[in-house]
């Protein structure tokens, strides 16, 4: 009888350590049906971002459940993350903006023209910068140079500038010696 009345007055406290230790197999689960509906049809590098952008929102989704359980008011979480936010955006836009390049990430997710392994130019003006793919994260994404230097370049810029994806390796430029000049003069 003891134990009945334990259970009835810790339900709470039962039903979210049942929760968390249920959270693992419904992460293997999304992942598992994930892999099942995308067998085949997607690289390996998109599907990793798949699944992290998946992990990520039933974590989101879970945490929101656990709380709205307890009786914590979103709401009031809401204006949290929102002020948060705010500063966090204020901060960083004296130098790249952090919202510009997460929502450039999610555009380059949906689409599907450059992916690791391909050779680019990105056109900027007269300039540009040549490379291979390497990875493609949150932020930013990774060159490899044909002179192999690495090339870190922000996915708001990558997004808004002109990019040609090259069907080959670009050839490594020639090194053109120029001629030695002395100071003083001409003799």
């Amino acid at each position: 009888m003891h134990l009945l009345d334990f259970a009835l007055s810790q339900y709470k406290l039962i039903v979210t350590l049942v929760a968390l230790l249920s959270f693992p197999l419904l992460m293997k689960a999304c992942c598992k049906l994930l892999e099942k509906v995308t067998r085949g049809k997607i690289d390996s590098h998109r599907k990793q971002r798949a699944d992290l952008l998946i992990r990520v929102l039933v974590a989101f989704v879970f945490v929101c459940f656990m709380l709205v359980f307890w009786g914590i008011e979103l709401r009031g979480l809401l204006v949290l993350g929102s002020s948060l936010f705010a500063m966090l955006g204020v901060a960083m836009f004296a130098g790249w903006s952090l919202l510009s390049n997460l929502t450039s990430f999610l555009l380059m997710f949906i689409q599907n023209d450059y992916r690791v392994g391909n050779w680019v130019r990105i056109v900027d003006g007269a300039n540009f910068v040549e490379g291979c793919i390497v990875e493609m994260g949150l932020m930013s994404v990774v060159l490899r140079h044909v002179d192999g230097h690495k090339v870190v370049y922000p996915n708001n810029l990558f997004v808004t500038r002109p990019v040609m994806v090259l069907s080959q390796e670009p050839t490594k430029p020639k090194q053109v010696p120029t001629p030695r000049r002395t100071l003083g003069p001409k003799k």
